[in-house]
């Protein structure tokens, strides 16, 4: 057989490692032993492959290269693999068929030789993994899965774009709205500093056409990383047709493990005039800035955009079913951030609902309230929260448990109660963070397919809100702390940043630290202030690595900053237990 009628035969090289244990001692190893044995096959059959291509002008000229074929080959047990003669036709042959071929083979084996060992794919299936939702969790789990030589497809309904809810409506734009909004501040506090600026005007169009652009290359990165990565990205909506089918638009895809990461919806309130109701994802898009945006809701997005719009010279009005905004935060903290919103000239609207939206002509609504007040608006917002994606996928046809919400129950590795389908990210019952549906599709990937099992570890994750000012916490709030131990002491501080000293802004910023008493340990850091975000990022570290109060307390601090008084905080404001509170004097 010469070189091109063998390589033309390419394809069915699977044929030959499958015949392979008629001629080898394969069918005794077993395990890592038989993984390690194939792993060396394809090896060699790589080695084949780049010695052709290496041999210039895609000509073989003389023995040489079959000599060192056969020689290496012989070396590495693999001669009886190889389909080679004494001598190999000289005739020119196409060396980028062959590469081709070779790599179909390879990602059709899908054994990956590296520090993880190597994944032996299941030839049941055509794939290893299908994974329905290409958000920031789906994308992840995805690629370092394909890295440990899974072989991995990707379904998404493009409903907002590769990479899901936080590059193309959440995070990423939100916080690009956020940096824009924070201009007319910024221009107010430049005079202080002996600046004179006209009062600037915004071109609104720019704004969405410069995001729209650098969301469009955000996609491109997305899935050139996949496509990189050997992941075939499918472009639909896919649904589970059984524990191991998928089905998009009419094509059906086989595979081992299924992996569900659709995300979550935004949530709409069933009132009368519903139709009228804008949500987060629908404010990237909107032709003109709101003028008198009405914001309902009372958690991140909610109070995000009532900031944000506000900063936009929106006359903003926030509707909150509770006192106290931001559920599960700090409420010191949260009530700090709510009255400073109220100080800026944000209208809030304690202890009510919207149950009516009525029209009124274009752009022109009015919201009337369950208190029986009504606020006139030209653009409302539903932010209530939001709902996992799972409707229409598939999950009853294979009874796969749900919780009240739609979520998917998982265990802690996301498996389901049918045990080939996994989920991840914020079609469960998680933190609802991108960085944590990183982690946990990332911890599925080297967990299913890199022999390295773990899971994605959720104490003390770090967030923060950008509001104006920014909060940032980490650990627990003081009363999930004072619930979670016996006593408890609480370090604060308020202050007037350096800046508006001389900007003659009024805004303050608030630190709090929250110490176990009985082990001097920091379980918790909380702030309002310009930039907390950046701040609680670097101190989640010492969170996490179970800092104590003196250690924190012997950091020397970097001066002038807000974030060196995270270090300089050494008198108690006071201590609290569960029976009673002492002030400290």
């Amino acid at each position: 057989m010469t070189t091109a009628s063998w390589y033309q035969s390419a394809p069915n090289l699977e044929d030959t490692i499958a015949k392979a244990p008629e001629r080898t001692a394969l069918p005794r190893l077993q395990g890592h032993s038989r993984r390690a044995y194939l792993a060396a096959c394809v090896a060699g059959l790589c080695l084949f492959g780049m010695i052709l291509l290496s041999s210039g002008q895609g000509h073989i000229r003389s023995g040489l290269a079959v000599g060192q074929v056969q020689q290496r080959a012989s070396s590495r047990g693999l001669a009886s693999l190889l389909p080679m003669k004494s001598s190999i036709s000289a005739r020119p042959i196409d060396t980028g068929g062959l590469k081709q071929k070779l790599n179909l083979y390879l990602r059709k084996r899908s054994m990956a030789i590296g520090a993880s060992g190597g994944y032996v794919s299941n030839p049941n299936y055509d794939y290893d993994l299908f994974v329905i939702g290409a958000g920031s969790g789906g994308v992840r789990a995805s690629r370092i899965s394909a890295g440990h030589g899974a072989r991995v497809a990707i379904a998404d309904d493009l409903a907002v774009g590769l990479g899901g809810t936080c590059v193309n409506v959440g995070c990423v734009p939100k916080k690009l709205f956020s940096y824009g909004s924070e201009i007319t501040q910024d221009v107010k506090d430049s005079e202080g500093f002996g600046w004179n600026f006209q009062d600037p005007t915004l071109n609104w169009e720019r704004l969405i056409e410069n995001k729209d652009k650098e969301i469009s290359r955000l996609n491109g990165i997305y899935e050139r990383m996949l496509t990189n990565s050997g992941v075939n990205v499918v472009k639909g909506r896919g649904k589970l047709v059984d524990e191991h089918t998928v089905e998009v638009d009419g094509n059906r895809y086989t595979a081992d493990k299924i992996l569900v990461a659709v995300g979550g919806w935004p949530a709409m309130p069933d009132i009368p005039g519903k139709e009228h109701l804008k949500t987060s994802n629908d404010i990237f898009y909107t032709k003109k800035v709101p003028q008198k945006p009405v914001i309902l809701g009372s958690g991140y997005i909610a109070v995000e955009f009532a900031g944000i719009l506000h900063g936009y010279k929106a006359d903003a009005h926030l509707v909150i079913r509770r006192e106290h905004i931001l559920k599960g935060f700090d409420t010191e903290m949260a009530d700090y951030l709510l009255d400073s919103y109220e100080k800026q000239g944000i209208h809030v609207h304690k202890n009510t609902e919207a149950v009516k939206i009525e029209k009124r002509g274009e752009g022109d609504y009015l919201v009337h309230l369950k208190d029986g007040s009504q606020i006139e608006s030209d653009y409302v917002i539903a932010a209530i929260g939001r709902n996992p994606k799972t409707n229409g996928i598939g999950l009853e046809n294979i009874g796969i448990e749900l919780d009240k919400k739609g979520g998917i129950v998982v265990q802690k590795d996301g498996q389901t109660s049918v045990p080939s389908v996994y989920a991840i990210g914020d079609c469960t019952a998680t933190l609802q963070l991108t960085p944590v549906a990183l982690a946990e599709g990332h911890c599925f990937a080297d967990t299913q397919f890199g022999h390295m099992p773990r899971t994605a570890d959720l104490e003390d994750v770090a967030t923060a809100v950008f509001s104006h000012p920014n909060l940032g916490t980490v650990g627990l709030s003081e009363e999930a702390a004072l619930e979670k131990y016996k006593t408890i002491k609480v370090f604060r501080s308020e202050f007037r940043p350096l800046k508006h000293t001389v900007s003659g802004s009024a805004e303050r910023s608030i630190m709090k630290i929250i110490v176990d008493s009985a082990t001097d340990r920091v379980v918790g850091m909380h702030m309002v202030g310009a930039h907390a975000g950046e701040i609680i990022q670097g101190f989640a570290a010492a969170i996490k690595m179970r800092i104590t109060k003196k250690v924190l307390d012997s950091v020397i601090g970097i001066h002038p900053t807000s974030a060196e008084e995270f270090v300089t905080m050494r008198t108690l404001t006071y201590e609290k237990s569960k029976e009673a509170a002492t002030v400290a004097h």
